[in-house]
C-alpha cells in the first residue's frame, strides 16, 4: 500500500486490520507505518471514540468509505481547528473534509460515503454501491470538467499523487469549490487497481480568498490613487541592532511626485539615493519597527530640497518585523505659510516694539491678546491685567462707555475703529489719545485679528484751545504771510534773473574764448615771423597781453555763470588766507590796515584754491576802493552752522556745517537798492572806467558752484561785510602743487583736430603744424569718428567739447577709444556745460585744456599725455635665462664680479599700468620696490622705513611730484630724486642733483638714471 498520500488516510481490510498508513495519518497520530501496519484497528481506536496517537488520545472526526474487497478507507479530520492547522498540509488549511472515495479502476465504479455523493448531487445509496466515473464528472463545472478528466488520466498513466481543485455544480444551482486528493493503487502486474482519495470543501476558503483579493484590489486602487505619498520600507540594521538604512519594497504613484525619487523599488535610501539622509529618519522608523508604536510627525528633509512632510508610519507585519508602512504628505507650502506667518508675526512684534506709538492686537471677537512695551511702560500695568477686556481699567471713567460701545460696534461689523479718549498714565495723569484699530481679514473676508494703536494727542487738544486765540489774530498773520510771500517772490525773481544772466554770460564767454583763441594763436605764430624786429615784437607782446586780459574777463564770466571747471581740494582756509598776506599787501597798498582773525580748530573745506584766492583778492580790492584807499580790512575765518530756521527761506542752501570766510571793511557801505543788484554782472559802484562789474558776480558764481552760500551786510556809512559759507569737508587737508612749465618741444605724431569753428580750427592747425605735428581735421563729432574708424593712424584726438549734431564729443571720444585703445584724447572748451564737468569737477580720466590757451600750454599738455600713453604701452622686460648647464669655468668667466648695489626704491606713479611696468623694471634690475599711487601713500610709506631713491611722476592727483620731493628731502636729506615725466625739464625749484627720466623710458634709461644718483 502506497503511504505517500498527504491526506490523513487509514486503509483497512475486511477483518479491520490496518493495511495502509498515509503520511498525513503519520503526521496526525505520530505513528510510523512500520509501527502500525498489520495491527487491528482497535489498537488505535478505543470504545470511547478516541483515536490513540503516539502522544495520547485525540478527539478526531472520521469518515470511512467501503472498498471492493470489503475493506474500508478511513479519512481523519480534527475537531480542533488549532490541531488541524498544526498537522495538515498547507493545502489543507481551513478546509473541511466532505468525504472519501474509492474508485475501482478496472470495474469503473466509484464508492463514496453519503456526504460525498450528496455534494455531487448523486443518490448516496447508489454511490455506496458504486457509480461510474462519468456520472461524477458530469457534476463538475463545465469549465473545469475536461481539465479534471485529463488530470485523472495523467495520474493513471504516471502513478503520481493526484491533487486537483475544481468547481462543483450543486443541485441548488450554487457552485462549490473543492479539493480532491488521491493516489493510484496498482495491482499485479503493475496494472491500475484502485484509486482512493478524499474530497475537501474549499468553498469558504475560496470565497474568503476572492473577498480578500477584492479587498486587496480595493486597497491597491486606494494605494495607487492616494494623493499622499505611500511606501513600504524594510529597515536595515547594523551588527549592533541600530537602524542604518532602509529599502523601498512598495511605493504608490504619488511617491515620485512628492519626493522626486523615480523607480524606488529595491533601492536603499542611503546607499543608492541620498547618502546624507539624516539619521533621525532611521531612528524614527526603526522605533516603529521595534516597538510597534505608530508615528505621526512633521519633519523637513534636507536631501529633498528642505521640503516639509506630514509623516505617519506604522508596522505592517507586527512588532519585530522590519517592514514599516509610511504615509506622507508634502506640507511644504502649508509649512512655509506657517513659518512665514510666524516670521511675519515676529517681525510685526519687533517692528511694533521699535515704534514710539502704543501698538496692540486683539482677537476677532475684540479681546486684547498682545500689547507692546510702550503701552505697559506708559500705563504701569502688566500685560496680563490689560489683556482680554482689561484695557478698560486705564480708560477715563467718563470716556469708557462711549469707547466700549464703539469698539463693540466695530467688532460686530468688522469696520475700522477710531475714537478719541483719555488713557491713564502710570503717574495717574490722564492724557488724550486717538485710538485706531484696523481689522485684518482673510481671503474670505473674515476678520482674523485686529491691529490697533494709541497716539498721544494731548498737545493737539491743548492746541485746539489756542486755535481760537490764533484765529483772533488771523488778519495780522495774513498780512505777515503776504509780506513773506512778496519777499519770497522777489527772491525767486532775483534767482531766476541771475540764472538767466548766468546762461547768457556763459554763452558769451564761450564765443569770446573762441575769438580769443583765434587771436592768440595767430599772434603766437606771428611772433615767430617778426623775430628780430623789436617794434613788431613789442606790438605782438602788447596784443598778447590784451588777449590775456580778455581771457581773465571770460574767466570771470564763466565763474559767475557757474560754468568754469573747478579743481577743488580739501584745504584749510585759515592757513590759505594767512599765506596771502604779501599778495594782499601788494594789491591794496600800505594805507589800509589788514587784520586776519582765524578761529581755533578751524574745519577744512572742499574748494578750488585758485578761486578762493581770486575771491579774497576781489573782495579786498572792492573794500580798498570803498574805503578810498584808507581804512581797515578785516578777514575772518571760523566754523559756522546754518540751521533749518535760517535756510527755510533759501531754496539753494542746505542746513549743515560750513566754514565761514568773512571780509569786512570800514568803507562807505551800500544802500538797499544797491545790495539788490550787487551780484549782477557788469553792475559796479565804482566810477565809470574803474571796474568791469564782474568781481562780486564772479565770487557769487564760484561760491554757488562750490555748494556754498554768500551773504552781504551793509549800510551807508557803516561799511560792508561779505560772508562766504563754504561746506565743511571731513577729509585731510591736501597740499597744493605747482605746475611745471617750459618751452614748446613739438613732435611728429598725428593729431586729429575736431572743431566746428572754422577760424579756431585753422589757428589750431597752423599752431600744431608749426610745431611739427601731422594734422587731420573734422568739422563735427560724426566726421571725427569717421576719420578714426577709417583706419588712418591717429595718435591724439584734440576736440572741442561743445559740438553740433546728434553725436556729442564725449560719445565720440568713447567710441574712438574703443576703436583705438592707445588713442590720446584731449578736450578743449571755453564753456564746459555739463558734458564732462559734474558737480563743478571734471569727470574722472578726462583731460581738458581751457580756451584760450598758449602755444606752449597746448604742446606741453600733448607731450605729457603722449609720454604717459607710451609709458603705459612699454613692454615688461623679460629676465634673461641663465644656462646652469654651462661649465663652471665658463660661468665664472661670464659673471661680473662687481655686483651692482641693491637699492630700496620708492616708486610714486598714479597711472596703474605705468606703475606696474616700472616696478617690474626696477625689480629686474635687482632693486627692492615699494610703490604708491598718490603722494599721501608715499609719505605714509616713508614713515615706516628708509629709502635710497624716490622715482616720482610730476603730475600726481594730490600733490605735484616736485613738492613731494621737497617734503621728503626735508625729512631725509640723503634720498636720491628721479622725476619720471613727459615734460622736457625737471620741475621748477627742484634740487640740482635731481635726475630727469623722460617718458617714455626703457629699462636701460631707467638704469642710467639710477646710476647717475647711486
Amino acid at each position: 500500500m502506497d503511504t505517500t498520500l498527504s491526506a490523513p488516510l487509514i486503509f483497512l481490510d475486511a477483518d479491520a486490520v490496518i493495511t495502509g498508513w498515509s503520511e498525513g495519518a503519520e503526521r496526525l497520530l505520530g505513528w510510523k507505518p512500520a509501527d502500525i501496519i498489520g495491527k487491528p484497528y482497535t489498537d488505535i481506536y478505543d470504545d470511547r471514540g478516541f483515536f490513540i496517537g503516539k502522544d495520547g488520545a485525540q478527539d478526531l472526526d472520521s469518515v470511512s468509505v467501503p472498498t471492493p474487497d470489503n475493506g474500508r478507507v478511513v479519512a481523519l479530520r480534527s475537531s480542533q481547528t488549532k490541531h488541524l492547522l498544526e498537522r495538515l498540509d498547507l493545502t489543507m488549511t481551513n478546509a473541511d473534509v466532505i468525504g472519501a472515495w474509492n474508485w475501482d479502476v478496472s470495474e469503473d465504479l466509484i464508492f463514496t460515503d453519503g456526504r460525498f455523493a450528496t455534494s455531487f448531487g448523486l443518490d448516496p445509496t447508489k454511490a455506496d454501491k458504486g457509480l461510474p466515473l462519468e456520472q461524477f464528472l458530469n457534476q463538475i463545472h463545465e469549465d473545469d470538467r475536461a481539465r479534471v478528466a485529463d488530470e485523472i488520466v495523467r495520474t493513471i498513466e504516471t502513478g503520481e499523487a493526484y491533487s486537483s481543485e475544481y468547481r462543483l455544480q450543486r443541485p441548488d444551482g450554487s457552485v462549490a469549490y473543492v479539493l480532491a486528493q488521491g493516489k493510484l493503487v496498482k495491482g499485479g502486474p503493475g496494472k491500475p487497481d484502485r484509486f482512493p482519495g478524499v474530497l475537501f470543501d474549499l468553498t469558504a476558503r475560496r470565497k474568503a480568498e476572492i473577498e480578500a483579493q477584492a479587498q486587496r484590489e480595493r486597497y491597491r486602487n486606494l494605494f495607487e490613487n492616494l494623493e499622499s505619498g505611500f511606501c513600504v520600507i524594510r529597515m536595515i540594521w547594523d551588527d549592533d541592532g541600530n537602524p542604518v538604512d532602509y529599502e523601498f519594497i512598495e511605493a504608490n504613484k504619488a511617491f515620485p511626485r512628492h519626493t522626486g525619487i523615480e523607480d524606488p523599488i529595491g533601492k536603499r535610501i542611503r546607499r543608492d539615493i541620498a547618502p546624507g539622509h539624516e539619521q533621525y529618519w532611521f531612528d524614527l522608523y526603526g522605533n516603529v519597527a521595534r516597538t510597534g508604536e505608530p508615528l505621526n510627525t512633521e519633519q523637513a528633509a534636507s536631501e529633498l530640497d528642505q521640503r516639509w512632510f506630514q509623516v505617519q508610519a506604522f508596522p505592517i507585519d507586527g512588532i519585530g518585523s522590519d517592514n514599516v508602512a509610511v504615509l506622507f504628505t508634502d506640507i511644504t507650502k502649508d509649512k512655509e505659510a506657517e513659518l512665514s506667518l510666524r516670521a511675519s508675526e515676529e517681525e510685526f512684534r519687533s517692528l511694533s516694539q521699535s515704534m514710539l506709538n502704543h501698538i496692540w492686537t486683539a482677537t476677532p471677537d475684540g479681546r486684547i491678546e498682545w500689547l507692546n512695551d510702550r503701552v505697559l511702560a506708559y500705563s504701569g500695568e502688566t500685560a496680563e491685567r490689560l489683556k482680554g477686556d482689561g484695557w478698560g481699567t486705564i480708560v477715563h471713567p467718563d470716556d469708557f462707555p462711549a469707547a466700549a460701545a464703539a469698539w463693540s460696534e466695530a467688532v460686530e461689523n468688522g469696520e475700522v475703529y477710531q475714537v478719541e479718549f483719555r488713557i491713564r498714565r502710570h503717574d495717574g495723569q490722564y492724557r488724550w489719545h486717538v485710538v485706531r484699530a484696523t481689522p485684518v481679514k482673510n481671503d474670505n473676508g473674515e476678520v482674523r485679528r485686529w491691529v490697533g494703536s494709541n497716539t498721544d494727542i494731548e498737545h493737539a487738544k491743548l492746541n485746539e484751545a489756542a486755535l481760537a486765540e490764533l484765529n483772533a489774530n488771523l488778519e495780522d498773520r495774513i498780512d505777515e504771510r503776504t509780506e513773506e510771500l512778496v519777499q519770497s517772490q522777489k527772491a525767486l525773481q532775483q534767482s531766476q534773473k541771475m540764472e538767466t544772466i548766468g546762461k547768457l554770460t556763459g554763452g558769451v564767454a564761450h564765443d569770446f574764448n573762441n575769438l580769443l583763441q583765434v587771436v592768440a594763436g595767430n599772434l603766437q605764430l606771428l611772433a615767430k615771423d617778426v623775430a628780430g624786429n623789436e617794434r613788431a615784437e613789442t606790438r605782438v607782446r602788447n596784443a598778447l597781453a590784451g588777449v590775456d586780459r580778455g581771457a581773465k574777463l571770460a574767466s570771470q564770466l564763466l565763474a559767475f555763470s557757474r560754468r568754469q571747471p573747478l579743481e577743488p581740494k580739501v584745504i584749510n582756509v585759515g592757513r590759505f588766507v594767512s599765506g596771502m598776506d604779501d599778495l594782499l599787501r601788494r594789491s591794496i597798498g600800505e594805507t589800509v590796515d589788514i587784520e586776519v582773525v582765524i578761529a581755533e580748530n578751524l574745519w577744512n573745506t572742499m574748494a578750488d584754491p585758485t578761486q578762493i584766492e581770486n575771491a579774497v583778492l576781489n573782495l579786498a580790492i572792492n573794500a580798498r576802493d570803498a574805503m578810498d584807499g584808507a581804512g581797515k580790512l578785516t578777514i575772518e575765518a571760523s566754523n559756522a552752522r546754518l540751521d533749518d530756521t535760517y535756510t527755510a527761506g533759501l531754496d539753494d542752501v542746505e542746513s549743515g556745517n560750513y566754514v565761514l570766510l568773512a571780509v569786512t571793511d570800514t568803507g562807505a557801505g551800500m544802500d538797499e537798492s544797491t545790495l539788490e543788484q550787487v551780484f549782477e554782472p557788469f553792475f559796479s559802484t565804482k566810477p565809470e572806467g574803474k571796474g568791469t562789474g564782474l568781481g562780486l558776480s564772479m565770487v557769487y558764481g564760484f561760491v554757488k558752484q562750490s555748494g556754498g552760500h554768500i551773504k552781504i551786510y551793509s549800510e551807508p556809512g557803516q561799511g560792508t561785510t561779505v560772508k562766504l559759507y563754504m561746506p565743511r569737508a571731513m577729509g585731510e587737508e591736501e597740499q597744493e602743487a605747482r605746475l611745471v612749465s617750459g618751452p614748446a618741444q613739438g613732435g611728429t605724431e598725428t593729431i586729429l583736430v575736431v572743431e566746428d569753428d572754422d577760424d579756431v580750427r585753422a589757428t589750431v592747425v597752423a599752431t600744431l603744424t608749426d610745431l611739427g605735428y601731422r594734422v587731420l581735421t573734422a568739422r563735427d563729432a560724426q566726421a571725427g569718428l569717421a576719420v578714426i574708424e577709417s583706419g588712418v593712424p591717429v595718435d591724439v584726438l584734440f576736440t572741442d567739447v561743445v559740438m553740433p549734431g546728434k553725436l556729442k564729443s564725449p560719445e565720440m571720444a568713447k567710441l574712438a577709444k574703443a576703436s583705438n585703445p592707445d588713442l590720446v584724447v584731449l578736450f578743449t572748451s571755453g564753456y564746459t556745460e555739463n558734458s564732462i564737468v559734474h558737480g563743478g569737477k571734471l569727470d574722472a580720466g578726462v583731460e581738458l585744456l581751457s580756451k584760450p590757451y598758449t602755444r606752449e600750454a597746448l604742446d606741453g599738455r600733448i607731450r605729457h599725455l603722449i609720454a604717459n600713453q607710451k609709458q603705459r604701452a612699454q613692454p615688461v622686460p623679460v629676465k634673461p635665462t641663465v644656462d646652469t648647464s654651462a661649465a663652471p669655468a665658463a660661468a665664472a668667466e661670464a659673471t661680473d664680479t662687481s655686483e651692482p648695489r641693491r637699492l630700496t626704491v620708492l616708486l610714486v606713479e598714479d597711472e596703474a599700468l605705468i606703475r606696474i611696468n616700472t616696478a617690474d623694471m626696477l625689480e629686474d634690475l635687482g632693486h627692492e620696490v615699494i610703490d604708491a599711487g598718490t603722494a599721501a601713500e608715499a609719505i605714509e610709506a616713508v614713515a615706516d622705513r628708509d629709502f635710497d631713491i624716490l622715482v616720482t611722476d610730476v603730475g600726481l592727483p594730490d600733490m605735484k611730484g616736485g613738492e613731494l620731493a621737497k617734503e621728503l628731502r626735508r625729512k631725509y636729506p640723503d634720498i636720491g630724486i628721479v622725476f619720471a615725466t613727459g615734460e622736457s625739464q625737471i620741475p621748477d625749484g627742484a634740487d640740482a642733483d635731481a635726475v630727469l627720466l623722460a617718458k617714455p623710458y626703457s629699462d636701460e634709461s631707467l638704469k642710467a638714471a639710477l646710476d647717475k644718483i647711486s
